[in-house]
């Protein structure tokens, strides 16, 4: 555990170092920039506020790849997932009135629904089909986006609108906020709780992760193969859908065309970054959303591109999964020839 906490700590300093240094080559003062980028994301409480309200989306967005990509589904459905969760909660945002703690608690669920049910489709086609759910899952997030942008433009659009777009929903939806902080932010937090405390206290967890290390011992060892599964997809879909319907419901507070953004890709690159874990998914995706939230103030005060934030992003993920097996080999060497020294003495 150690060990993975100093080699991403180190793969960090690394990118930032080569950032500078690209940075540099620009004729850019990095000190400068990476000044006026923090102090835009992490510089006082309306700065941090807008940073972890940014990060919600990437957060649950990643639980749902690191718990997918740690238990043997390859899901690569968030896009798609996290779209139909928005639609749903909207829908259900302009349909259904009710007083506002049981109305945002239905959006909450009907979010989860979408996506769950999206995961589920492609869960389906492998229980009946054997079809891939790397290739289905893909497949779907096409679909979800053509369908969510069929239902924005048609059934669902804004009548007075200049662009597609719904109306928006029952005020009763919308989520408050605590003095700078939204609410959304305790949502997340529960997230990752319910995610931690499932993946690591659950035997439901536990099956899955024995699952996604070795699922022929999980066979032999009496897991349930096909149902781990299903409900794998189930609850990663649902919190893809969770991200998505609580996107509409801090606001936009409808479903706009190009509502999904890349929040769902980023999530998958920061499971990937985390290396599955829980807890270290949820500080990347704080991490990215202060590089994403800074960048605007940086191009603002610097003259540097925004644009260098996605360099840094990309950076970052190359540095970090391409060291992290070496550093973990030179690191666990070190606590051996240690261990060795102190046996000796």
């Amino acid at each position: 555990m150690r060990n993975k906490w100093v080699s991403g700590l180190l793969g960090v300093l690394a990118a930032l170092l080569i950032g500078a240094f690209i940075m540099l080559l620009q004729g850019f003062n990095p000190l400068d920039v990476y000044a006026a980028l923090f102090q835009f994301s992490l510089g006082g409480l309306s700065p941090l506020a807008t940073t972890a309200k940014n990060a919600v989306p990437l957060v649950l967005t990643g639980l749902s790849a690191s718990i997918a990509f740690a238990s043997g589904p390859v899901n690569l459905g968030q896009p798609g997932q996290f779209l139909m969760g928005a639609l749903f909660a909207t829908v259900g945002g302009l349909y259904i009135h009710l007083p506002p703690v049981l109305e945002v608690a239905v959006l909450v669920l009907l979010a989860m629904l979408g996506g769950a049910l999206w995961a589920g489709l492609a869960a389906l086609l492998r229980m009946l089909f054997n079809m891939s759910e790397f290739i289905v899952t893909l497949m779907l997030n096409m679909i979800a986006d053509f369908f969510t942008a069929w239902a924005i433009a048609g059934p669902f659009m804004d009548k007075s609108a200049y662009s597609p777009m719904t109306p928006q929903i029952d005020p009763a939806g919308w989520l408050p906020s605590i003095g700078n902080f939204n609410t959304t932010i305790l949502f997340m937090i529960a997230a990752v709780g319910v995610c931690w405390f499932v993946f690591n206290r659950w035997k439901a967890g536990y099956e899955w992760r024995l699952s996604g290390q070795n699922s022929l011992f999980a066979r032999l060892g009496g897991c349930n193969i096909d149902r781990n599964f299903v409900s794998v997809m189930l609850f990663t879909g649902a919190l893809a859908g969770l991200a998505g319907g609580l996107l509409v419901m801090a606001g936009p507070h409808r479903f706009l065309k190009g509502l999904g953004a890349n929040y769902a890709w980023d999530g998958v690159m920061i499971a990937i970054v985390a290396n599955n874990g829980l807890i270290a998914t949820l500080l990347y995706g704080f991490f990215f959303s202060a590089i994403q939230t800074g960048a605007l103030g940086m191009e603002l005060i610097t003259a540097v591109p925004s644009e260098i934030s996605q360099v840094l992003q990309a950076v970052l993920v190359l540095v970090i999964v391409a060291s992290r097996e070496a550093l973990n080999v030179i690191l666990d060497r070190r606590e051996a020839r240690r261990r060795a020294k102190e046996r000796a003495a």
